[in-house]
């Protein structure tokens, strides 16, 4: 069987079941106007599927809004605040991490959302995407009381609400290979997590399977995969691709 068929036969367990899987789409890392977003944007339009931009807004600059502008189907996510690491060398990278005193990390967060405010108006969700897929378990209690009603990070998700007013919804299947180079995965080992990932919400909570893409890094291979991704996919029983204000709103 190949990686594909094997998509589509636990697709076919979903719609066999009267069931429909939800498929969305975060990119990380979006700062700047360029190349490597337009390509992104292209796949966005040319598949009509819902894209979710994760913005470092200490870095996003008014060539990305104007950019933006002409986009107004892209949802836009808030990536932590300058994606810089605070952890020690011996640690994982982390930005919003257990190193620094909590109120100095949530006030960047709340000056992030301000930034982006002032770039996007009311148009980013309030949505944290931590840099590195990493927060430190004593702050998610925290961000609804800053004012963020949504976290996104990367794997099976152990609560859709890991605390009163915050709703989680992570990606599950990354297309680079960060430890072997960063080049792409392969569309064995990609399709493989999505097949993984969609079993494990089809026996669960159901919850929504996440491709996450990097444009600014991506090679040719992690490129053509994506665009044929969505676009295989789109013909496929038991699966809808859903942006992310759709399941952000979902109680």
């Amino acid at each position: 069987m190949t990686s594909w068929q094997a998509l589509e036969q636990e697709l076919a367990l979903w719609h066999a079941a009267g069931r429909c899987a939800d498929l969305w789409w975060r990119d990380d890392d979006a700062a700047d106007a360029g190349p490597a977003l337009d390509r992104l944007l292209e796949i966005h339009r040319e598949t009509a599927t819902p894209l979710a931009l994760a913005v470092v807004p200490a870095r996003a600059t008014a060539a990305l809004a104007d950019r933006l502008a002409m986009e107004t189907a892209v949802d836009l996510l808030q990536h932590g605040y300058a994606h810089v690491n605070h952890a020690p060398a011996s640690e994982k990278k982390i930005e919003l991490g257990p190193h620094r005193p909590a109120m100095f990390v949530l006030g960047e967060l709340g000056t992030g959302r301000m930034a982006l405010e002032r770039l996007f108006g009311d148009r980013p969700l309030k949505v944290v995407v931590p840099p590195w897929n990493r927060i430190a378990p004593g702050l998610v209690p925290t961000l609804p009381e800053i004012g963020f009603t949504g976290l996104s990070t990367f794997g099976a998700v152990r609560r859709p609400h890991p605390v009163r007013g915050l709703r989680q919804i992570n990606a599950h299947a990354d297309l680079i290979d960060w430890k072997g180079g960063r080049g792409f995965i392969g569309e064995a080992a990609s399709l493989a997590a999505v097949v993984e990932a969609l079993a494990r919400a089809r026996a669960g909570t159901g919850e929504p399977v996440g491709i996450l893409s990097h444009h600014l890094v991506m090679d040719g291979g992690a490129w053509e995969f994506l665009e044929l991704f969505w676009k295989r996919t789109r013909a496929m029983s038991g699966m809808r691709a859903r942006s992310a204000h759709e399941l952000f709103a979902l109680s």
